[in-house]
């Protein structure tokens, strides 16, 4: 591909005569236009999307000098870095899984990479069972996700290695932590399930590629059952097949090792198939589907009760979520008994059941979330009665509730808030009692922080719940502010530990979380509010709560940053086409930005219902009302952009950064730059802690810059919580 002259950015003010010396990689504007059911639709930088042409390579490189020039004139980006080690957290994170005698942990302690696995036995002795650093030393590989059999002797382990597209399982003996078995190869995302003994479980596999038509990306995933110490060629199939080739696959054993029931769903639609089978063959289960998805179109998630009976957690006529009893071959919901009921102001979230044969009767622990904060109660299994709500020690987040297998007494659960690291808490259902177990730490004193939720007004009018995070001793005026997002996926949007916003406000800014439609926050029915034909309402949510910000006085146009990942990028990225006059920067990272083609990258064939597909007439208009790429219009101001993204991400795909940083390169008439950050050798979503302590730094100092905030040292944590209305 021949190479254009580089085009200078000529301004006449300070920041235009630093600005002048640089220049924007050339980027030659190709004439690809298709004609895609009557609608011409350009794409000048189709070339960009072939990473191994020499001519991207090249383009791509310089970027990357590009990059490296400009932050050279971020002074304070050392001074974030210094903050951000401080309000860093470190240690364990996660609840443990219990099996038997041994629980399992995963701990991360400063200046580590990656996490470690540890197991603790009945003494309370810890010692290190898995040490990615010991495996490579580089840091590049990380402890993806660990299964414990049922008595705590052996342990699936799944180790991923960058971006590599293979992950594959080992089996270790958990006594002398020697592997056993393995590696069973293409077991990306799976699902484990261990069948009681430890000598066999079921897993989720790819299909070899060898099998498999040239070219072929699709998920192609089949359940199969696995035997210790047999070669994993021989594992049986035991569901899946060519027709379902985007489906992932859930799985559950019951206690005693009789049943297996399967969830599957295509792609990330929300409503799913259940299926169950009685394990008389446990290499030729018979299953029967108990819940059709196409019927229900509903969430339907099973686990199995003692005497066979299921429990459902489910949103079918019930938005934000309901608890039901069925009977195992009950195929007619009308036949599932109601056990804990729909609360339309508290969308649930998890829960767990403790039956261990001490307690007078087994019980059943919910989790819900009420305007964005967590509460726990608890409730009798047999007929639901509120028994009594758990003490939570602030208004946080309540995650990953575990209990010992296959009977629980104990229930571990961690909570966080915007100022607390997640930590460990374990409630005793025999004594009543919760109690601090473990947790992570800050390197040094997280910032004073005032958390509130505050409701703004959409254009339709629809209440979108804000939260905001500012300084403890809040003064008057505006601040500089950094607005985050998500609004896809049905992903809610809660009041976590992030240390990038304990930074941010450490250094006197205000971080903003926007709970706009197409998350979670306010059931399915919010979900599908901001998906499909309706993704635009994400977006001018999204663009509302900028205009509230601005309005009401807590910010300006030129204090105002935003920042998403992933499908918040794509958030971001469409709301700053759309009005860029409301933003000073833009931070989007590993972002959708090509919705015409977002289909051939990555993993985005699965993701259609919930973006659309451009093969349909119809669908192809929703995606290029709000497409970034495609609504990037030459002549305009753009506010500073940072893209940023792994080199080989499979699961958005690079093109989406490439393409989109090219386009704004050229068409911005603003002073402030276009920049492009790439991460060679990490993932989309994890890279070595140094690289992401790295990564969050550049962030802060590119939004610190262009919004007027600089790194203070942060002070002794104080969090109070408030809700307000507008």
């Amino acid at each position: 591909m021949p190479a254009a002259v580089p085009r200078p950015i000529y301004r006449g003010d300070a920041l235009g005569a630093f600005m002048a010396r640089l220049f924007y990689p050339a980027a030659r504007r190709g004439d690809v236009v298709e004609d895609l059911f009557g609608f011409p639709v350009s794409d000048p930088y189709r070339w960009l999307e072939d990473g191994d042409d020499a001519h991207v390579r090249d383009w791509a490189a310089a970027q990357d000098r590009l990059f490296r020039t400009h932050s050279t004139g971020w002074p304070e980006t050392r001074s974030w870095a210094s903050l951000l080690d401080q309000v860093s957290s470190f240690g364990v994170s996660e609840p443990p899984m219990a099996r038997g005698p041994v629980m399992f942990l995963a701990e991360q302690l400063r200046g580590d990479e990656q996490r470690r696995l540890l197991v603790v036995d009945a003494e309370g002795n810890r010692r290190v069972l898995v040490d990615p650093a010991a495996i490579d030393p580089s840091g590049h590989t990380a402890l993806y996700a660990w299964w414990p059999s049922r008595e705590g002797e052996r342990v699936a382990v799944q180790m991923e290695v960058a971006e590599q597209p293979g992950s594959d399982i080992t089996v270790l003996d958990v006594r002398t932590g020697e592997t056993v078995d393995g590696p069973l190869p293409r077991a990306r995302n799976t699902s484990l399930a261990w069948l009681p003994g430890g000598d066999a479980f079921y897993y989720v596999s790819r299909v070899p590629d060898e099998e498999l038509a040239p070219g072929d990306m699709r998920l192609q995933r089949r359940v199969r059952l696995h035997r210790i110490g047999t070669p994993w060629q021989s594992d049986a199939v035991v569901f899946g097949g060519a027709d379902a080739p985007d489906h992932y696959y859930g799985l559950t054993v019951s206690a005693d090792g009789r049943y297996l029931a399967i969830t599957a769903v295509a792609g990330t639609a929300s409503p799913n198939d259940v299926y169950v089978a009685e394990l008389i063959d446990p290499e030729a289960p018979r299953f029967v589907r108990i819940v059709d998805g196409r019927t229900t179109g509903a969430r339907v998630l099973p686990r199995f009760l003692a005497g066979g009976d299921l429990l459902l957690v489910t949103d079918y006529q019930a938005p934000c979520g309901r608890i039901c009893t069925a009977r195992l071959h009950d195929t007619d919901p009308a036949a599932w008994r109601t056990l804990i009921a729909e609360d339309p102001q508290a969308p649930l979230d998890e829960c767990l059941v403790l039956d261990d044969p001490a307690l007078p009767r087994p019980l059943l622990l919910v989790a819900r979330a009420r305007h964005g904060t967590s509460t726990l109660t608890l409730h009798d299994l047999d007929t639901g009665r509120l028994l009594t709500g758990l003490p939570l020690p602030g208004a946080g987040v309540v995650s990953s509730l575990r209990t010992n297998v296959p009977h629980g007494r104990h229930a571990w659960f961690s909570y966080c808030d915007v100022a607390t690291p997640p930590t460990i808490y374990r409630y005793d259902a025999i004594s009543g009692t919760t109690e601090q177990e473990t947790g992570a730490t800050t390197a040094g004193r997280t910032a004073e922080i005032r958390s509130r939720s505050v409701r703004y007004p959409a254009a339709d009018g629809t209440e979108i719940t804000l939260f905001l995070f500012t300084p403890a001793d809040e003064r008057e005026g505006p601040r500089p502010t950094l607005l985050y997002g998500y609004g896809s996926f049905g992903m809610p949007m809660r009041p976590w530990f992030f240390p990038l916003a304990a930074a941010w406000v450490g250094a006197g800014g205000t971080y903003a979380v926007a709970c706009v439609r197409g998350g979670g926050e306010e059931g399915q029915y919010w979900h599908d509010a901001g998906r499909g034909p309706y993704k635009h309402r994400a977006i001018s949510d999204f663009n509302d709560a900028a205009t509230w910000l601005i309005d009401t006085g807590r910010t300006t146009r030129d204090q105002l940053a935003i920042y998403g990942q992933s499908g918040g990028g794509l958030l971001v990225t469409a709301a700053a086409t759309q009005r860029p006059d409301l933003y000073a920067a833009v931070i989007a990272e590993g972002p959708l930005c090509d919705m015409v083609r977002y289909e051939k990258f990555g993993l985005g064939c699965t993701w259609t219902d919930e973006f659309g597909s451009a093969s349909r007439p119809e669908e192809l208009q929703w995606l290029l009302t709000y497409s970034p790429y495609h609504n990037v219009t030459p002549g305009v101001p753009y506010p500073a952009f940072l893209l940023t993204g792994a080199v080989t991400d499979l699961q958005t795909g690079e093109a989406h950064v490439t393409k989109m940083c090219a386009a704004l390169q050229y068409a911005t008439s603003s002073d402030r730059p276009i920049l492009m950050r790439r991460e060679p050798d990490t993932a989309h979503a994890a890279s070595p802690a140094s690289k992401e302590r790295a990564m969050t730094a550049d962030i802060l100092a590119f939004a610190g810059k262009y919004t007027g905030l600089s790194p203070e040292e942060p002070r002794m944590c104080v969090h109070e919580t408030a809700v307000e209305s507008r």
